[in-house]
Order: structure tokens, then C-alpha cells, then sequence
């Protein structure tokens, strides 16, 4: 049968999502613990991968088994012998034509940042962090531009393996609670370091190194030289994963919970 998960996950302390020789991804720790539940080898496969340092609201996986266990399992089960800073939040058998991946439609992300002169300590893996004052509708004015579907290669890791560059951004918005900035994207699908890059280059021009018409010359450039350094992974999470609704799946829209930080939708 196929087994669908939603977890949710803090990824301070691993070295990202794919499984890695050392064993210190969350695949790698899921892997394991659904194998003891099952009592076989589990491979899953993930609606998208995040990495180093990158957290988890809604992330969805599926995998294959030949072990009959109720739905309780897969969730108080594993829950029980994944360490805490990981944790099933749904579980369901669902078709064998359902695949985390190819059935997403689109993705939701957030990324929190901290504007203030002083890093932060309590929140120091939650947030990311920028010093300077930043102008909160030059920022909304240059997301703007992203909306769309355009050729994000300028926005893309080297290291991307991704076939075609082009990608369709369905939200970008940008609100300021105090002295913390919430990035809302969503998009049928990210390239890697494509979030980070995005939020490195609107800081940029949140604090005035650039105009909001640079975010136009740097898309149309389709080169990466010329955009700004990828941003601190501590305040990215995958929010949500979007499916047709005959899969069924849940819904969520919660936002972190920040120690000290009042954050709404």
C-alpha cells in the first residue's frame, strides 16, 4: 500500500532534507524510524527538498510498504520514536497513483526576518536577521515583479538540477508586524536557493542599494552573477503543499510560533 505523511520539522540541527553517507537529514531520521515501525526498509519520497537550516510547517511525503498497520502508527507511532524537533501531523493510505512530488500544484513558503540593530538570541535559528532599516513598500513594489511565470535563472543555484528555469510565482507578498518582516511565496514550484536568493534580493533594495527597477533588469538578465549573496536559511519554512482536491489532503495555514514574536496571517 502507499502511505501519505504531513510532517513538520525544525532544521537547526540537520544537514537538510535528501539523504546524505552521514545519516544527519531528516530523511535519513524519518527513513529510519518508519523502517522500525514497518519492521522493513521504507524509502520516501518528499514533495520538495529544504535545506540546511531550513524548518518545516507542512511537508509532505509518501512511501511504500507491504506492512498492514492502522493509521495510528504512522502517526503516534513513529511520533514516538522520531526526536522532537520532527513530527507526523496526518497520515492516510492513499492511491498508488498519488506521488508527493509530481501531484503538488504548488508550494507555499515563508520567511521570516528580523529588521532590528541586534541579532537576535532566543530566536537566533527561527529568523533571519538585517540590520539595517529596511523600506517595506519598496520591497512590496519589487516583489511584484516577480509575480508571474518568468525564467528565474537568475534567482537559481549553481548547483540546480532542475531541467527548465522558468517558474510561475501565484503569490508574493510582503507585510511588516513591528520589527519583523513575513514573506509569503507561493509558486507550482521553487529551483533550488530560488526563496533565498528572491529575499537577499529584496533586501537589497530594501535598504536602498538598489531601485525597485533593478528587480526588472535583474530578471532579464538571467544571470545570477548579478544578484545579491543567497540569504540566511534560519528564517525559511515550507508552509504548505498544494494538491487537486480528489487526493484529499488536509489543509493547513498556521504560521510558526516564535518565542516573543506575535505573527499573523
Amino acid at each position: 500500500m502507499r502511505i501519505a505523511l504531513v510532517l513538520e520539522y525544525d532544521g537547526s540541527r540537520y544537514c537538510g532534507w535528501q539523504s546524505q553517507p552521514q545519516g544527519c537529514s531528516i530523511q535519513d531520521t524519518l527513513e529510519a524510524t518508519l523502517s522500525k515501525i514497518a519492521q522493513e526498509k521504507i524509502r520516501i519520497i518528499t514533495a520538495g527538498r529544504t535545506d540546511t537550516g531550513v524548518h518545516a510547517l507542512y511537508q509532505v511525503v509518501h512511501f511504500d510498504t507491504s506492512a498492514q498497520r492502522p493509521v495510528s502508527a504512522w502517526i503516534r507511532g513513529v511520533n514516538a520514536l522520531l526526536p522532537n524537533d520532527i513530527a507526523i501531523l496526518w497520515a492516510a493510505e492513499v492511491s498508488g497513483e498519488f506521488h508527493a512530488r509530481y501531484s503538488a500544484v504548488e508550494r507555499r513558503y515563508i520567511y521570516l526576518l528580523l529588521n532590528q540593530p541586534v541579532r537576535p538570541g532566543l530566536n537566533n535559528n527561527k529568523v533571519g536577521w538585517y540590520h539595517h532599516p529596511l523600506q517595506l513598500e519598496q520591497m512590496q513594489s519589487a516583489g511584484a515583479i516577480l509575480v508571474g511565470e518568468h525564467d528565474f535563472s537568475a534567482f537559481r543555484a549553481a548547483e540546480c538540477q532542475a531541467k527548465s528555469p522558468v517558474r510561475t510565482i501565484t503569490r508574493l507578498t510582503i507585510s511588516r508586524q513591528g520589527n519583523l518582516f513575513v514573506f509569503e511565496l507561493c509558486a507550482n514550484a521553487f529551483l533550488h536557493h530560488m526563496v533565498r536568493n528572491i529575499i537577499g534580493c529584496l533586501v537589497y533594495i530594501g535598504k536602498g542599494k538598489y531601485s525597485v527597477e533593478w528587480m526588472h533588469a535583474l530578471l532579464d538578465s538571467r544571470n545570477r552573477a548579478y544578484a545579491a549573496p543567497t540569504f540566511s536559511p534560519a528564517g525559511l519554512y515550507l508552509a504548505g503543499v498544494k494538491y487537486e482536491a480528489d487526493w484529499r489532503m488536509p489543509e493547513f495555514s498556521q504560521l510558526p510560533v516564535i518565542p516573543g514574536l506575535s505573527i499573523h496571517n
